[in-house]
């Protein structure tokens, strides 16, 4: 096979610099799906495409193990989280998540919960001159999260909790202040998912001792008395971690509500059939939110051995980068990619490779477990806020792509008459980005 010969230059200033840009743009500029770059010093395949996405998550091409850089594992995900296992080890960690998050039960439990968080702030909000609706999402889905994990959650820490948890995701791919900010917040929900694990150990002990057999008990509990793949309970902090790694993802979904939030303003006339409650419409919006707005920009990986890819030779332990956000966005596989339309997931379900917004691949592999849980909360929400009778005050509303994770700079401010809960006025406003 022959290896194509491209420029291969040292990128982290230009991903720094461009942000979700840089990957799209640099395969633009090199005019391949398969491009080589150097991240941090090291050698680094970008792959683009649903085959692409097939080749990344078989373990036999590349691993996860290792591969996450220190920073991100230290805000993101945790120490000893399942994201960067492999082989045995991972497949053990992922059947919990897989147990605690898919199936029709678990989900609708937390949508449940969730939709009356969220009817009791938008109750409260109404009583505030104005509301940044980012913030106040990611403490209603702190709170119904942690309502349903059996994590106690007293009220004077909600808000820290919250803050928390959208630190560790907003500080993962970013230096400096954010960056810091996140690594405190994980040290900080680290420790205290510690306590909570010990506790539950307590407690099953105490009622194994009574009754002769284990409780069975909430997902905290599961995940303090999961076993790894050779019987052995989690140590206290792995155990805090994969907890951790419950409620976080769950709060991210902060991103998405007030991304959809945005795409009701600036094109209202999606708000109708969601107020109707088209649920197969309301679907279709989810995915599109998710499709549209950035969230990740690659996965990372490492190459298993050295691999041939569309005529590039990956060196053995190299860095494979899988483009999330480019696919998304690509002509190929979505006509007009930058126009907000629901429609093209009317009638249909996107292919498992095809739609990437939290990486790909099996549900039983490497791909995130909360991908249903997301996507039925993002439904849930969306047809409450469609329902809604809110302003949008004049701000800035711009999404800069040099941020990452990026949101509306103002976190989306709205303004919630007390009346909101009456039928909905249509408010035909020009958007103001």
């Amino acid at each position: 096979m022959n290896q194509r010969t491209a420029p291969v230059v040292e990128s982290t200033v230009s991903f720094l610099t461009h942000g979700y840009a840089w990957l799209p743009d640099l395969r633009r500029h090199l005019r391949e799906n398969t491009v080589q770059t150097r991240l941090a010093g090291r050698t680094a395949t970008a792959l683009h495409g649903p085959d692409a996405v097939r080749f990344f998550y078989d373990e036999r091409h590349v691993v996860r193990r290792s591969a996450l850089p220190a920073p991100v594992v230290d805000t993101l995900f945790g120490r000893g989280a399942v994201q960067a296992l492999d082989g045995p080890e991972h497949r053990a960690r992922k059947a919990l998540f897989l147990t605690l998050l898919t199936g029709e039960a678990p989900v609708a439990s937390l949508v449940e919960r969730v939709g009356t968080e969220w009817d009791a702030a938008s109750r409260a909000w109404a009583q505030q001159p104005a509301v940044e609706l980012f913030r106040a999402t990611s403490v209603v889905l702190t709170r119904a999260v942690c309502g349903w994990a059996g994590v106690p959650l007293p009220a004077e820490e909600t808000v820290q909790t919250a803050d928390d948890m959208v630190a560790m995701v907003d500080g993962f791919a970013t230096a400096g202040p954010r960056h810091w900010h996140a690594r405190r917040a994980r040290i900080r929900q680290e420790k205290r998912f510690e306590e909570l694990i010990r506790a539950e150990r307590e407690a099953a002990e105490r009622a194994a001792g009574r009754n002769g057999a284990g409780p069975q008990g909430s997902v905290l509990r599961a995940v303090a008395l999961h076993r790894g793949a050779y019987g052995e309970l989690l140590d206290e902090h792995t155990a805090a971690v994969e907890a951790l790694n419950v409620v976080r993802p769950a709060t991210a979904v902060a991103w998405y509500v007030v991304f959809a939030a945005h795409a009701l303003h600036r094109w209202p006339q999606h708000r109708a059939p969601l107020r109707a409650r088209d649920a197969a419409y309301a679907e279709a919006f989810a995915h599109e939110v998710r499709r549209f707005y950035p969230f990740v920009p690659f996965i990372v990986g490492l190459a298993a051995r050295e691999l041939h890819w569309e005529g590039v030779t990956v060196p053995e332990h190299s860095l494979v980068l899988l483009d999330v956000y480019g696919q998304n966005h690509d002509p190929a596989l979505w006509p007009h990619p930058y126009a907000f339309d629901p429609a093209r997931f009317l009638g249909r379900q996107p292919g498992r490779d095809e739609l990437i917004p939290q990486g790909g691949g099996d549900p039983h592999g490497h791909r995130c477990p909360g991908e249903d849980v997301t996507v039925a909360l993002l439904r849930s929400v969306s047809t409450r806020l469609a329902g809604m009778d809110y302003d949008v005050p004049r701000q800035d509303l711009a999404i800069p792509l040099r941020h990452v994770p990026t949101r509306p700079r103002s976190g989306l401010v709205i303004s919630v008459p007390p009346s909101h809960a009456a039928p909905p006025r249509t408010r035909n406003r020009r958007p103001d980005r």
